[in-house]
Parts: structure tokens; sequence; C-alpha cells
């Protein structure tokens, strides 16, 4: 396993970061998520994300007693804060005082900590005035229960607003948490160097695209049975933009350089994002605990120019790369 700074701190996290948004406490079992959770702790992995409204807090739970009797000082725990959790009330939701204090006990709680190394706005609230969610996020990391502070999905100049109260309050706001993939690449114009400019790093989601770039999604087939794309209650919404034919025949293009490579598809495709220098961590899942094993395969692996361009030639023109998508697919108001 590698190990990269996050932001401008003097964080190590490990490059190949475990993340339990659709397994945990919903797709998979108790035990074998805890298998997954050992199986990542045993390759190498120091890192696990999470969320409170993945499978509505019981991942977090799951996770907690997953990590139970391991060293805590080794390991780096990384939850979220915005979404809908309980049962969804008018203050449930968003980036409030009221909701990130609530949040943050729940969340340790369930985690069994006294504290999260990172704490993450998991999307921007346009009903909270920023120097209230900054001024609440900054007494949490007062009060010792999170050691710093991160966003997911925010536009660059939602970013650059987050830095600058951060830096007002003394606090550190150090990642950025975005999808980011061979095929969704709406980062890369304005957030990256937005964020090399304020000490910034990426921690990226769905490097594999929910799974099209293992290449098992074949054009002009069904899906096949158990996967994501086949299971409307986990992901098929999400993976939908990418199941035509168009991506998926010039996703098969990419197998012969991941060949050449010496990789399987998917550790290509979490190879690929971990060149990117601003990326500190490719967040990775599992439903097994062999694909652990597998993708960390993809960690200190440096791909030559050639390959790149082979990369880019294979996809051509289906790579999403507008900017505005971070805003257009990010909530408008509160959901409640």
């Amino acid at each position: 396993m590698e190990f990269r700074y996050l932001g401008n701190s003097g964080l190590k996290i490990s490059e190949i970061t475990y993340g339990n948004w659709l397994t945990h406490g919903s797709q998979v079992e108790n035990d074998v998520a805890t298998k997954c959770v050992q199986a990542a702790l045993d390759a190498g992995i120091s890192t696990f994300d999470t969320a409170d409204v993945y499978a509505n807090t019981k991942a977090e739970t799951v996770l907690g007693d997953a990590l139970k009797g391991e060293r805590r000082e080794s390991l780096e725990i990384f939850t979220k804060v915005y979404w809908p959790t309980g049962p969804g009330g008018k203050n449930d939701t968003g980036l409030s005082r009221k909701h990130i204090m609530e949040s943050i006990n729940g969340s340790l709680q369930r985690l069994q900590t006294d504290y999260v190394d990172l704490y993450q706005a998991h999307r921007y609230d346009t009903e909270t005035p920023l120097e209230e969610t900054m001024t609440a996020f900054a007494d949490v990391v007062r009060q010792g229960k999170a050691l710093y502070i991160g966003v997911s999905e925010w536009t660059a100049d939602q970013i650059r607003e987050g830095v600058k109260l951060a830096k007002e309050l003394n606090i550190q706001l150090i990642s950025s948490q975005p999808q980011y993939s061979m095929l969704w690449r709406v980062i890369e114009d304005e957030v990256v160097p937005t964020s090399k400019e304020l000490g910034v790093s990426q921690i990226v989601w769905s490097p594999i695209a929910q799974g099209v770039l293992t290449g098992k999604y074949q054009p002009g087939q069904k899906p096949p049975e158990g996967s994501r794309a086949a299971d409307e209650k986990g992901g098929a919404d999400m993976i939908k933009r990418f199941m035509n034919d168009d991506v998926l025949t010039r996703v098969q293009k990419l197998k012969p350089i991941a060949d050449e490579a010496g990789l399987s598809m998917a550790q290509l495709a979490v190879a690929w994002v971990l060149q990117n220098d601003n990326v500190a961590a490719a967040l990775v899942g599992a439903s097994r605990p062999e694909q652990v094993a597998e993708n960390v395969k993809a960690a200190g692996v440096k791909l030559e120019d050639t390959q790149l361009k082979a990369i880019d030639e294979a996809l051509g023109d289906i790579v999403e790369r507008d900017p505005g998508k971070t805003k257009e697919t990010s909530p408008q108001s509160r959901v409640a």
C-alpha cells in the first residue's frame, strides 16, 4: 500500500481507501461486510470512508463493529453529513448548526469512536448560510470530535469560499470528494486547479464508474444477474447514465490496454485516477473480500504516457467533461 498526504496537511491516508456506500447495512450481510473490512486491513488499507445516510445510519454501525478492537491511532475514519437521516424530519437534513451538531454525535456513537479524522459536508446546502455551516464545523473541530473538514461534490467556487471561511475560523478544510473516473472527468477543468491552488486534495468516489469500467457489462446484452445495474435497490439508477451501447462498446476497447499493463480492467480504472497528482485516494467498495485484494493491486501502479493516451483514444468523445455537471447533479434545495 502507498500513502499520500491529504491536502495541505500532515495527515497521511492510504491511496486506496475503503468505502461502504452501497454495501454495508444493505446489500451484504454484516458478517460479510466485516470480512471485507478485515481484508482491507490485511491489504494495508488504513483509511475508511462512510456517511450517516448510507443505509440510513446502518453502514456506520457496521463499520464501527468491524473496526472494534483495532488500534484507533492507526486508522483514519471519515464520515459525512447532509442527506436526510432518521425519519427525515424538517431538521434531519442539510448543513444547519442543529443538524451538524446532532449528526456528529450520532456518527461517533455508531462508529464507536471519540472522533473522526475527517468530517465532510456531503453536499452544498443552498438553504443554510455558509458562515453558519463553517462555524458549526469549527466548533466540532474545537470540541475534538473531528480533526479536519472536507466537502463532497462542491463546485470550485464553493470550495474557494469554504476554504476562505475555514482559514478565518482557524480550521483546515483539506479535501473534496467528487465522482471521478475515466468516463466522468468533470472536476479536471475547474475543481482540480482550484483545489491545487488552495491545498485541497481529492478523495474520489466511483473510480470504476459503478462497475462499468470492469468490462462486465457487454453492449447489446442484459446486465448480469446480481450486478449493480440489475439491482433497482442497489444503484441501478446511478449507473444508468453509462449503460448504453456507445459507452459499453468503447469500454471494451480498454481490455487490451489493461492486459498490456498486466492489470484487470478494474485495476486499470483505479490506477488511472491515482495518476492525477491532486487525487489523494480512490474509494473502493466491496461485496466480497477478494474484491478488496484485487483492487489494492492498483496501488503504486505507474501508467506510461502511451497507455494514458491509448485510454483517451479508446474512450473518445463519450467522456463527460462538462464542469457544470457538478452543480447540475447536486441538490438545488434541501431534500426533506
